[in-house]
C-alpha cells in the first residue's frame, strides 16, 4: 500500500461516543404510557409496530382498451362472488379472510378465517 491510501482511521480520542438508551425513553407518537399499545410494547416492542392492513374485495381482468372505454356508472363485475369472504392482506400477503359488514355507515370486516394464528 502506498502512503496516499483512501483508508481514514479515526483516533480513539476523536471517535464519537455512543449512549445506551432504554426502550421506555422512546416515544414516537406521543401516546400516553397508559395506552394499551404502550403496555404491549413493554412486553414485546414488535407489538407496537404499526402496519397497514388492506382488504381485497375482488379482481377483474380487462384490456387497457376496455378500461379506457369505460363510462361513468358502468359496472365492472369482479371475479369473486358476493358469498365469498374478502381477503385481508398485510404487505400483499393474505393473513386472514372475513365478511364485509356496515358499522355506523362505514365498512368493516368481520374476521371469519385465520389461516395461521396471528401471534408472535
Amino acid at each position: 500500500m502506498n502512503s496516499e491510501s483512501s483508508l481514514h482511521v479515526v483516533p480513539p480520542a476523536a471517535a464519537p461516543t455512543a449512549q445506551v438508551i432504554s426502550l421506555s425513553e422512546i416515544h414516537t407518537d406521543g401516546a400516553s404510557a397508559d395506552a394499551p399499545t404502550a403496555v404491549a410494547s413493554r412486553i414485546n416492542p414488535l407489538l407496537a409496530v404499526r402496519a397497514r392492513l388492506e382488504v381485497s374485495v375482488g379482481q377483474i381482468e380487462l384490456t387497457i382498451g376496455e378500461l379506457l372505454a369505460a363510462k361513468e356508472n358502468q359496472v365492472l363485475v369482479l371475479q369473486r362472488s358476493v358469498d365469498e369472504p374478502v381477503d385481508l392482506l398485510l404487505e400483499g400477503k393474505v393473513v386472514a379472510r372475513g365478511q364485509l359488514v356496515a358499522v355506523d355507515g362505514r365498512f368493516g370486516v368481520r374476521i371469519t378465517e385465520l389461516p395461521l394464528p396471528l401471534k408472535l
